[in-house]
This record gives C-alpha cells, sequence and structure tokens, in this order.
C-alpha cells in the first residue's frame, strides 16, 4: 500500500483575485496592487525596516578609516567588527524567526528594528575598541532578524506570481539605506573632524525610531498565515527544521543544510565587498571622502537597479536560474573590479554599475525562495536560521581579506569574495525549483 498521503488543498495566504482583478494585476505595479491595503502596509513597514537596518550596518564600513586611526586598529582588528556584527545576527535572526513564528510577524519585527537602532546609537558612545566591538555585537542581534522577519510577512501576503517582484523590492530596500548612510556620510565627514564624525554617523542611527511608532499602528501580520500558524502544534520548532526524511514524510534537514550553504556563498561574496570597497577606494586608489561617496553612487546604483531586475528575473526565469546566473556574473565583476590597472579611475567608475548591479540581483530571489522552502508553521524558524547562519559563516570573509590585505593589498584580497559565489553555485544543486509555489 502506498504510503503517499492524498493531495490536500492548499490554502492562499494571498489575495485570491477574479480575472478582472488579475488583469488589473499586471504591468510594472501589478505587484503592489495585488498585496492589497493592508499588504502595502506591510510592505511599508518591512521596507522601512530594511532600509533603516542597511543604514545602521553601513555607519560602520563608512566610518572605518576613521575607527581604525582613532583606536589605532590594524586591518584584521577592523575586519573583526564586521565579523563579529554578522556572526551575532545569525543568533538574533534564529531567535527572531522562532519568536516571529510563535508570536507573530509584527511583534517580531518591531522588536529587531527597536534592538539595532539603540546599539548603533550606543556604538556612537564608545569610549574603547573593546566597547565598541561589545555593542557592535549586540547591535547584530536586530541586525540580523530583521530581514527574515519582513520579509516573511511580505511574503504571505504577496500573489505566488509576483512574489519574486515583490520581495525582490523588499531587497532594493538595502541600496536605499546603503545610499542614504553614503550621503550622510559625506556630509559628515566633511563639515566634522574625522574623530567625531564617526560617532556621529552611530548616533543617526536613531532613525528607526520613528518607523516602530507607524509599524505599531499600522502594520498587522497576514490573516490566513496568522490561522495557520495558530493551529500547529510545531510552530518554531528548530527540531522540525533538522527532521530528517522519513517513509512518507519528506522532512527539512537537506533543505536547511543547503539553503544555509546557499546563504554563506552569496553573502560570503556580498559583505566582502560592502565592507571593504570603502576602504579600498580610499586607501589603495587615493580618493578623498567626496571622491568615494561619487564611486559609491555609481555601486549603489547598480546594487538598486540590480534589486528590481533580479526580482523580476527570479518570477521570470526562476529561483534556482536567476541565482546561478548573478553567481557566475558577480565573481567575474569581483575579479575584473580588483585588477583593474592603477590609474583607470574612469573605469573603476563605470564597473561599479555592474558590479553593485550583479552582487545586488543575486539577493532579490532569496526573500521568496527561503519563504517557499519551509511551511507556515516553522517559515520564520528556517528562514531566520538559514539566512543567517550563512551571514555569520559568510563573515569569515571579511576577516580573511582584512588578514590578506596586510600581504596582498586590498584589492587583491577582495578577489577572495568570489570563492563565495562558487559555493553558491554549488549549494543549488540540493534545493528544489519553487516558482509559483502557494505558501502552505
Amino acid at each position: 500500500m502506498s504510503t503517499t498521503p492524498p493531495p490536500r488543498a492548499t490554502p492562499r495566504t494571498g489575495p485570491d483575485p477574479s480575472a478582472d482583478e488579475r488583469g488589473a494585476e499586471d504591468g510594472a505595479f501589478g505587484w503592489l496592487r495585488a498585496l492589497g491595503p493592508r499588504g502595502r502596509r506591510a510592505f511599508g513597514g518591512a521596507f522601512g525596516g530594511y532600509a533603516l537596518d542597511s543604514y545602521d550596518y553601513f555607519t560602520l564600513p563608512l566610518s572605518m578609516v576613521a575607527l581604525a586611526a582613532y583606536f589605532g586598529l590594524d586591518s584584521g582588528q577592523t575586519g573583526l567588527l564586521t565579523t563579529v556584527t554578522l556572526v551575532v545576527s545569525a543568533v538574533g535572526g534564529a531567535l527572531a524567526g522562532v519568536l516571529a513564528d510563535r508570536v507573530g510577524r509584527v511583534k517580531a519585527l518591531l522588536l529587531t528594528v527597536i534592538t539595532y537602532a539603540v546599539f548603533t546609537v550606543a556604538c556612537g558612545f564608545a569610549p574603547t575598541y573593546e566597547t565598541l566591538l561589545v555593542f557592535r555585537a549586540l547591535q547584530g542581534l536586530g541586525f540580523g532578524g530583521e530581514w527574515a522577519v519582513g520579509a516573511i510577512l511580505v511574503a504571505e501576503y504577496a500573489d505566488a506570481r509576483h512574489r519574486g517582484r515583490t520581495l525582490g523590492a523588499i531587497q532594493s530596500a538595502w541600496a536605499v539605506g546603503w545610499g542614504l548612510a553614503v550621503i550622510v556620510y559625506t556630509m559628515v565627514f566633511s563639515l566634522a573632524d574625522d574623530d567625531l564624525a564617526w560617532r556621529i554617523m552611530f548616533w543617526t542611527g536613531a532613525l528607526p525610531a520613528l518607523l516602530v511608532v507607524w509599524v505599531r499602528r499600522s502594520v498587522r501580520d497576514a490573516p490566513e498565515a496568522a490561522a495557520a500558524r495558530e493551529r500547529s502544534t510545531h510552530k518554531g520548532s528548530f527540531a522540525a527544521i533538522f527532521a530528517p526524511a522519513r517513509a512518507g514524510a519528506p522532512g527539512l534537514l537537506r533543505t536547511t543544510l543547503f539553503a544555509g550553504l546557499l546563504s554563506t556563498g552569496v553573502q560570503g561574496g556580498y559583505y566582502t565587498l560592502a565592507t571593504w570597497v570603502p576602504t579600498y577606494l580610499k586607501t589603495e586608489r587615493g580618493l578623498s571622502v567626496v571622491g568615494t561617496g561619487g564611486y559609491m553612487t555609481f555601486l549603489i546604483s547598480g546594487a538598486f537597479t540590480g534589486y528590481l531586475t533580479g526580482g523580476y528575473l527570479t518570477d521570470r526565469l526562476g529561483r534556482r536560474r536567476n541565482i546561478w546566473l548573478f553567481a557566475l556574473l558577480s565573481a567575474v565583476c569581483v575579479v575584473a573590479y580588483a585588477n583593474i590597472p592603477s590609474g583607470a579611475d574612469t573605469l573603476l567608475l563605470v564597473l561599479g554599475f555592474p558590479l553593485g548591479f550583479c552582487m545586488s540581483a543575486i539577493f532579490s530571489g532569496f526573500g521568496s525562495y527561503l519563504a517557499e522552502l519551509y511551511p507556515t508553521a516553522v517559515r520564520g524558524t528556517g528562514q531566520g536560521f538559514t539566512y543567517n547562519t550563512g551571514r555569520a559563516v559568510g563573515a569569515v570573509f571579511p576577516t580573511t581579506v582584512g588578514f590578506l590585505a596586510d600581504g596582498w593589498g586590498v584589492g587583491g584580497a577582495l578577489v577572495f569574495g568570489a570563492i563565495g559565489y562558487g559555493l553558491a553555485a554549488l549549494a543549488l544543486l540540493g534545493l528544489p525549483e519553487t516558482r509559483g509555489r502557494e505558501l502552505t
């Protein structure tokens, strides 16, 4: 006798429009209309939270040179500031995922935003390197959880046809926050002495407090997903995402292992670049504060365009093909960017756009892909754990670059980041395609 369970109807967690409404959901912004009023408020909360998460993260890389001079740090010590943030973010992300499954997406989102805002501001008051290291680690608790919780919140409102584009738009918030951080950095470091400017950068991390007030009043969990989560007896269970396959039960262990490896590869490559490109431009290319900001504008513009384009392609090509495509292109761009001849600053400027485009487009499918790999009851736990474990292990890459930079130079060491994209391509061999899958 077959042990395969009979097929069941899968409940929709997003809107179920009629044929006429589906016609209205086509076009460039059809994905946004398909969310409905509640979904659009959830989108606004998640977008704002992720943009400010990005802003608070980049206060460190942009201030790295000033911090190194103020505290007398070598490259390894400055790299450790990034690594400790990302390692602790794995703990924060896993905890936030469990909370999202047990108390709801919105409550968990509020907690993560408050945490990263408070400790970013605290970094600005750090009297010693060791204190800064502790505050930055604690900032990682909130930083690690915000994306996973916000992405799940929106994914559970999104129509399956548009989920890639919808979550790609959420990812684009990272570039918005990054761009805002560069603008503030350029102003602050142009007007204030470096010894004070890096502190001001961290103090501006209080901005998310404004978002918390709005989210608390306006955003709610997707009703059907919340009901499905409440009915489950396994919500927020680590045991469930590590359950091996058994007869009649597929298990989630394989999914969790390969999704974690995928996240490690992509984020290892990304954080290598995000952490060290500003230092590379200032120390090895000799650019001023304003000059560095100009070059970063090309990189960030490419990133914003890449997030939106990648979101569209992940719906058109599928989750796996989109990641494969941009893993290859990102590795090529990293190697090319790090090997531009001295003096070819125009080429350095122009190549920043495709570099930012490719290393960001690969992320666009993550929110939809990870959400589709896990059932509602453990979606927060699975997505929070795999994404942030990948972030923590990928954090080894920036530190490795920091130590290699002393002998190879920052430009030469950046090539190490290309290895991460190879790991990402390898991980896809163990994961299924999920395009068009309804969330259950």
